[in-house]
């Protein structure tokens, strides 16, 4: 790890590594991220630099369009021209220290354009905890404050114009399966029914790299969010902020949200994950 990276643990066990300011291609939208994320019993559960998406950083705060600039890496869905490589990537730039404890990380970041002009600050906290002997739960806040001049809009493939429900960016988690990934809330299964939903909670479950089962329950959309999907083109689930239409953060303003994840060893069934979901014992 660099000076600037952190890990997570829970009870002395390491469950995730922060990596703070990679030094990675300005294509790929630079930013912080979490991996890898692992359960209490080891097993794998995020991906990083796929062939598929070489893009895709663990888990991440990442928006494809703000105000114009690429902070999610990779070509820029463009209205009437579809997926376009261009020069306008910047990137989510760790600024200051709040707390570096193994349980809790809180630090300040800036969103910047290509330039390196702030287009919004930001003031993250990260935290893990038990839930119980085979979960742990991250916990994920973040406020988004826009400059005191000027409204930051928010937007995504979907939202310039790319069909097919690919609303992404916002909290964005790439994972990893060795076989076809599951994904369900309390009324529904499957990407294409869960896709676009505001469903209170979603569990995803695949297969880590050493073979063993894993589950990931996700709460906390905030007014306005979506899931975002994918378990047949590659394994991600994502808190979407612009799923079909752009959202703004008027000029001095903020936009704050507040997710959990929890990691789980296994495959687990509705009613458990919907009691992990509620913060009930199982």
């Amino acid at each position: 790890m660099t000076e600037n990276d952190r890990q997570l643990s829970v009870d002395d066990v390491p469950v995730a590594r922060y990596v703070v300011d990679p030094a990675i291609d300005p294509r790929h939208g630079p930013r912080p991220y979490l991996h890898p994320v692992r359960t209490l019993g080891g097993t794998v559960v995020t991906d990083v630099f796929p062939a598929d998406h070489v893009w895709h950083l663990g888990a991440s705060l990442a928006v494809q369009d703000v105000d114009g600039t690429n902070l999610w890496g990779g070509r820029t869905y463009v209205r009437d021209a579809g997926y376009t490589w261009r020069d306008d990537h910047g990137r989510i730039a760790h600024t200051r220290w709040e707390t570096r404890d193994p349980q809790r990380l809180a630090h300040q970041l800036e969103w910047r354009d290509r330039a390196g002009a702030v287009l919004l600050t930001e003031r993250r906290e990260l935290a893990a905890q038990r839930v119980d002997g085979r979960a742990w739960a991250l916990d994920v806040g973040y406020t988004l404050t826009a400059p005191a001049d000027r409204d930051v809009a928010l937007g995504s493939p979907a939202t310039n114009g790319r069909p097919g429900g690919a609303g992404y960016g916002g909290f964005f988690w790439r994972a990893v399966s060795t076989t076809p990934a599951r994904v369900c809330t309390a009324t529904a299964e499957g990407e294409e029914a869960v896709n676009g939903s505001a469903e209170p909670w979603l569990a995803f479950s695949g297969t880590g790299p050493d073979g063993a089962a894993y589950t990931l329950v996700l709460v906390g959309l905030a007014e306005g969010d979506r899931w975002f999907v994918r378990t047949a083109m590659y394994p991600g689930i994502c808190v979407a902020f612009a799923f079909d239409r752009p959202r703004v953060i008027a000029a001095g303003a903020s936009r704050a949200g507040r997710h959990r994840v929890v990691v789980a060893d296994g495959t687990l069934d509705r009613a458990v994950a919907d009691a992990l979901a509620a913060g009930e014992p199982v």
